[in-house]
């Protein structure tokens, strides 16, 4: 190194200090696999389980539990709770009575003006002209011109019998002459006001951008709200109804589309590409309009359409409008259903702010839906984060993105498989939830120590060698009953007993001397029929098979080991198949069934040690007929039981031991087992569901070692 150059600085890494490591994965994937097999042992499918671990979450790397789609549910829930506490819908409504309410007042204020303009004791002439004595003032003058007393009671009167109704008020005074000039404008205000809210709920505030024009306009028609008169928005509608009829019947071209909005372009903010994007942005207003007037009770229903359609006045432009209705619901009927919606604010909501609350709420039912993955199709795919993130905010996008990262994983990380029936449990997560559950189980039994079965019965274990040894306690073996008998012939004589009767003493008994096998032909036989999962005994059945998968696999891999199901029928089965089967109605125990294919797996393997075990909750129902088909009654017949118990024979003239694990209660199930360990001399033993593994595992061990 040349002097003066520095010397290049060197690097030292050691674990992050600075809070949650920023490159950790944000879920545990292995945790999360335990408990997807979790739900699959319970017998839920691949596809449900993922669902369900995605809508209720799993576990972080740090072990903490991540959020799952069900708490972003539950907060959609509360944002629409929140709406529903926002105001009150009948807003409109209750504008429009406080307009009228309001012209009522300056109308009849200006007509008691005119009495009280008038002197005491002036005589009306009786053609109209007022005494030249006593002026009047000039505004009670401009406002009595021409108007007798007769005609200012009349309207006295035709304003005390207005209907009580807003909507049937506002009809009767259509065609009333006002005499104030303020109670005119309020008027004709309030039936703009309603005009406006009508044509926007069709066509968006794009086509109404202004306000409100006076009279003489062009044409002396006024606006209607916006920059475009009467006649313009006729114009507009008129060319929309034109266009999306020909859309209807498949006769437009682009050149139609693009000439109308060259034309009306400025009237659609959203700028549609194509029909079909304008059909869609006026269909959702639409929608949104149909779900406020559903959100009123029936009397504010009525009263808003009512007054709308008296505000929209001319009979052309309401035709219009009425053709802009129906030729949506022709192009989108699926879009004007949903349910209205009860709010309970103390506030008056207007027209605009309803509609964007409740289109709000429709945004967060799509949303709450998607985040349910109910269709059986459904994936997080089809979840919209950029929804989520504008209803929810910025975290809750994150954590959606975050649960669709573990299901990538899941994936491409070969925990999961596509099968010909859908996702399925590859091997690889088959041996992790097997190396889990045999970890739990190896658990209890150091927390247990080995032993305290409910029921044992001494069975054979082993091959014979045609020796025999001494009997000690504990032992299972056979009792050789040749030796036996030798043996106490042979004390007695030495001790110079002659005759009488021979009395065998405990250092007397000799037992068949076997020898252990090197490997082992197990076949676990599970009962699969309903009753196993209805009373809780399907997921630890599962746990227990795989578990004693795992543990051959791994440390006696020349073990041969066969899973045998069996419902009405019995099946061979491989790990996987046995995780992924799920309960059935199909009623039956054919046990008979299992013995005859668990009978074959040993006969496949002559030297190994058989080691049949029996997982089961209920007695033999059923059994097969000569021709294959499967018998079933309930309760069991005595030829279910004899075929049963035949098999059960079988297996006795080879030395093979049945070993029953009973789960439950059932009295003629207890009676059954009795029965074939007296015939088979094997052993019964009744653990709980959650101690199933333990006893299985322990008594596979003990045959191997030929105990």
């Amino acid at each position: 190194m040349a002097r003066g150059e520095r010397r290049p600085r060197g690097y030292r890494y050691g674990r992050w200090a600075g809070g949650d490591d920023p490159l950790a994965p944000p879920y545990d994937v292995r945790a999360a696999v335990d408990a997807l097999g979790d739900r699959v042992m319970e017998g839920s499918s691949v596809r449900d389980a993922l669902r369900e671990l995605m809508r209720q979450g799993v576990p972080g790397a740090d072990g903490e539990r991540r959020a799952g789609l069900d708490e972003l549910r539950e907060r959609i829930r509360r944002r629409r709770e929140q709406l529903r506490r926002s105001g009150d819908l009948s807003g409109p409504v209750a504008e429009a009575r406080e307009k009228l309410a309001e012209a009522l007042a300056d109308e009849r204020a200006a007509l008691a003006a005119m009495d009280d303009a008038r002197p005491a004791g002036r005589a009306e002439d009786p053609r109209g002209d007022a005494d030249p004595a006593g002026e009047p003032s000039d505004a009670a003058g401009d406002a009595a011109d021409g108007l007798p007393s007769e005609e200012r009671v009349l309207r006295e009167m035709t304003l005390d019998s207005l209907p009580r109704s807003t909507a049937g008020a506002v009809r009767e005074l259509a065609s009333y002459d006002w005499v104030s000039p303020s109670a005119k404008a309020t008027y004709e205000q309030l039936l703009e006001d309603l005009r406006t809210q009508a044509l926007r709920a069709q066509l968006g505030a794009g086509a109404l951008p202004g306000q409100q024009g006076g009279e003489g306009q062009e044409g002396g028609e006024g606006q209607d709200g916006g920059g475009q008169g009467a006649a313009g928005l006729k114009d507009l509608l008129a060319d929309l109804n034109a266009l999306l009829g020909k859309h209807a019947k498949g006769e437009d071209t682009p050149e139609d589309f693009a000439e109308f909005m060259a034309k009306h372009g400025d009237a659609f903010p959203e700028q549609p590409e194509d029909v079909d994007e304008l059909v869609d942005a006026l269909a959702q207003r639409a929608a949104a309009m149909g779900r406020l007037m559903r959100s009123l009770t029936k009397e504010e229903r009525r009263e808003l359409a009512s007054l709308m359609a008296q505000a929209l006045g001319d009979a052309d432009l309401a035709a219009e409008v009425s053709a802009l209705g129906q030729h949506l619901q022709d192009l989108r009927p699926g879009a004007f259903g949903g349910r209205g919606e009860r709010f309970s604010g103390g506030e008056p909501m207007s027209f605009d702010q309803g509609a964007a609350a409740l289109g709000e709420m429709s945004d967060l039912d799509a949303l709450e839906d998607s985040l349910a993955m109910g269709d059986p199709v459904s994936t997080l795919d089809d979840v919209d984060v950029e929804a989520v993130e504008r209803q929810l905010g910025a975290g809750a996008a994150a954590q959606v993105e975050a649960l669709k990262r573990l299901e990538r994983e899941l994936r491409e990380q070969g925990w999961l498989g596509q099968g010909t029936d859908g996702l399925t449990l590859s091997p690889k997560a088959l041996r992790q939830l097997g190396q889990s559950a045999l970890a739990k189980v190896f658990a209890d039994l150091r927390g247990t120590g080995r032993g305290g079965h409910d029921d044992r019965s001494a069975g054979s274990a082993g091959e014979a060698t045609g020796t025999w040894r001494e009997w000690s306690f504990g032992d299972e073996q056979p009792v050789d009953a040749v030796a036996t008998v030798r043996r106490g012939v042979q004390r007695t004589a030495a001790a110079g007993q002659r005759g009488g009767r021979l009395r065998l003493l405990p250092e007397d008994f000799a037992v068949v001397e076997t020898e252990r096998r090197a490997s082992a032909a197990v076949a676990l036989c599970v009962d699969l029929s309903w009753s196993m999962y209805a009373e809780g005994r399907w997921a630890s059945m599962k746990q227990t098979a795989l578990a004693l998968a795992h543990l051959i696999a791994t440390r006696y891999p020349q073990d041969a080991l066969q899973v045998i199901g069996f419902g009405r029928t019995a099946a061979e089965m491989t790990s996987a198949e046995l995780a992924a089967v799920e309960p059935g109605h199909v009623q039956g125990t054919n046990l008979q069934h299992a013995l005859a294919l668990a009978r074959r797996h040993v006969a496949r393997h002559p030297t190994s040690q058989p080691v049949v075990l029996v997982v089961t909750d209920g007695e033999p129902t059923a059994h097969l007929e000569p021709d294959g088909d499967a018998f079933f009654d309930w309760p069991t017949t005595p030829t279910t039981l004899r075929l049963t118990l035949t098999e059960v024979d079988a297996m006795t003239r080879t030395r093979t031991p049945i070993t029953t694990f009973v789960l439950g209660e059932d009295p003629g199930l207890r009676r059954f087992v009795d029965a074939v360990a007296r015939r088979n001399g094997g052993r019964v033993m009744a653990p709980s569901p959650d101690r199933l593994g333990e006893y299985v595992v322990s008594d596979y061990l003990r045959a191997r070692r030929g105990a």
